[in-house]
This record gives structure tokens, C-alpha cells and sequence, in this order.
């Protein structure tokens, strides 16, 4: 018996078997094998539209969210801007108030100068004419030694306080 070579009998069994076998497999086995196979087609072709989705979808909430980005940056840049010209506008109004009562403050104290030396020159008025009324008492205190001299000078005074004429 040489291995390479078998015999007609056992090829014709070996066909049978084989035919029964196929027979039997493509009769029962392969319909199961292929409706899974199918069916593991279907997962895969579902499975690979749903990433594609998911893919488009992602893609789409990251130009979204680009977007957000972009605007919350332009959003803040406007937001600092105005923050800097509220800033100076504040400063300014700050430096134009304290100027403004810088100025009232130097008119107040130009006007206290003004009324303290009114009131130091009309003081010293005061006690010049004072000291002229002591000075000229004396003197005619010393001048006008009785009454009657006294009165007639005081008379004379009255009446010319009252024509508005200066006394002699």
C-alpha cells in the first residue's frame, strides 16, 4: 500500500462521507454561520455610522465650543477696554472734583484772608480812634478845666454835627 496512492474504494467512501457531511453542514450549519455573520455585518456597518455620527457630532461641538471660545475672548477684551475707560474717565472726574475744591478751598481762604483784615483794619480803627478820643479828652479835659466851657464846646459840636459842617 503506497500512501500517495489510495485505493478507488476508499476515495469513493471518503466522497460519500464528505457529500453527507457537506450536505448535512450547508443543510444546517451554514445558514446559522451565516445569518451570524450577517448579523456581525450589521453591528460593524451600525457600529462604524454611529462613530461617523459621533465623529460629526464631536466635530461640530468643537466649532461650537471654538466659537464660545472666541466670543467670551472678544467678550473679555471689550469687557477690559470699558474697565480701562471707566478707569480714566474716574480718574478724570476725581481730578477735575479735587480741583474744583481746590479752588473753593483757595477762594474760602482768600475770602477769611479778605474778612480777617477788615476786621484787623476796622480794629485798628477802633483803637486809633480810641486812643484819639483818650488823647483829645485829655487835651480838653487839660483845655476846658470848668463845666461850662465843657457844655458850650459840646453844644457847638451838636450843631455843627447837624448843618454837617466841621466844627472850628
Amino acid at each position: 500500500m503506497n500512501l500517495f496512492l489510495p485505493e478507488s474504494g476508499l476515495v469513493i467512501w471518503m466522497l460519500v462521507a464528505f457529500s453527507i457531511l457537506f450536505f448535512v453542514l450547508a443543510k444546517f450549519a451554514w445558514p446559522g454561520i451565516m445569518q451570524s455573520i450577517t448579523k456581525r455585518q450589521e453591528h460593524i456597518a451600525d457600529s462604524l455610522r454611529k462613530a461617523d455620527e459621533a465623529v460629526k457630532t464631536l466635530e461640530s461641538l468643537q466649532e461650537k465650543g471654538n466659537k464660545i471660545i472666541a466670543e467670551a475672548q472678544a467678550e473679555q477684551v471689550k469687557m477690559v477696554q470699558e474697565t480701562k475707560e471707566l478707569n480714566q474717565k474716574m480718574i478724570a472726574e476725581a481730578k477735575a472734583k479735587a480741583e474744583s475744591e481746590a479752588a473753593k478751598i483757595i477762594e474760602a481762604a482768600n475770602e477769611q484772608i479778605k474778612r480777617d483784615k477788615e476786621d484787623a483794619i476796622k480794629e485798628l480803627r477802633q483803637e486809633v480812634a480810641a486812643l484819639s478820643i483818650e488823647m483829645a479828652e485829655k487835651v480838653l479835659k487839660k483845655e476846658l478845666a470848668d463845666k461850662k466851657a465843657q457844655s458850650n464846646y459840646v453844644s457847638s459840636l451838636l450843631s455843627s454835627m447837624e448843618k454837617n459842617t466841621p466844627a472850628s
